[in-house]
């Protein structure tokens, strides 16, 4: 399918793996150019290299912490032209709340909770001013799908949810809409860290976590190519009526899990 993305620019956070660099990438097939966003620089800066060689797509790097509001601030301003705001930059830890102190909760929350709403605000301002634009907010099933062993993720992705579903409820008004994905279990290296806290908390031991994969639907987690898929859809002109929703992947979890 034709996304007709040719000639858009779309800012992407967290782009130096898993879902972020897989979205960066479909993206690029589609005909973005691109800024990418992360804390690694040189896997930024290989990304860009690779999606320069594989598809003729300039891409621009910006290292940046997005816990850092200046920073947030700053990456806003160099990047105000962009069609496609992806907020993707996140790694809410996993575990029960007595797992987690303070520091743990402030640090989560201040990269994907008030680094996505950050970005939006600023990057919301700039696609006013143009005349429109499409922001795209990668949240997390566990949103829907409460988890205690995952609390900080349910509680900040239930956030997000509701950020996204608010903001996007109106912003047709000024051109711009404002949509969500919440994957499950996505094949990624994070994956790994988390089922094992998910083990060592359910089954009390975390070498055990190969058994939790193996009860996801087919067997698997998803791949990142899958859910860069459905962003690219949301962000395109396909999608054009879709505001205000979040969208879930996760084969079909979150509702076995409320019948």
């Amino acid at each position: 399918m034709n996304l007709n993305l040719t000639g858009r620019r779309a800012l992407v956070t967290g782009a130096s793996r898993g879902i972020g660099a897989a979205t960066a990438r479909v993206l690029a097939e589609e005909g973005c150019s691109l800024d990418l966003v992360a804390r690694d620089t040189r896997a930024l800066r290989r990304l860009a290299d690779e999606i320069g060689s594989e598809h003729g797509t300039a891409a621009r790097v910006h290292p940046a912490d997005l816990r850092d509001p200046d920073a947030v601030a700053a990456l806003a301003e160099r990047t105000g032209d962009v069609d496609i705001l992806v907020n993707n930059a996140g790694d809410i830890p996993g575990g029960p709340l007595d797992a987690l102190d303070d520091r743990a909760w402030r640090r989560a929350f201040d990269l994907k909770v008030l680094g996505y709403i950050g970005l939006t605000r600023h990057v919301y301002g700039h696609m006013s001013r143009r005349g429109g634009g499409v922001i795209v907010n990668n949240i997390g099933a566990s949103a829907e799908r409460f988890d205690a062993t995952f609390i900080a993720g349910s509680t900040g992705n239930a956030a997000l949810t509701a950020f996204t579903r608010t903001l996007g409820g109106v912003s047709l008004r000024d051109g711009i809409r404002v949509v969500g994905v919440s994957p499950g279990p996505v094949d990624t290296e994070r994956i790994v860290s988390l089922l094992r806290s998910f083990a060592e908390a359910r089954l009390g031991d975390a070498e055990r976590h190969a058994e939790l994969t193996a009860a996801f639907p087919r067997g698997r987690a998803a791949t990142t190519r899958e859910i860069a898929d459905t962003i690219a859809f949301l962000a395109s002109d396909r999608s054009a009526y879709t505001s205000g929703t979040v969208v879930t992947v996760d084969g079909g979890m979150s509702a076995a899990a409320s019948v």
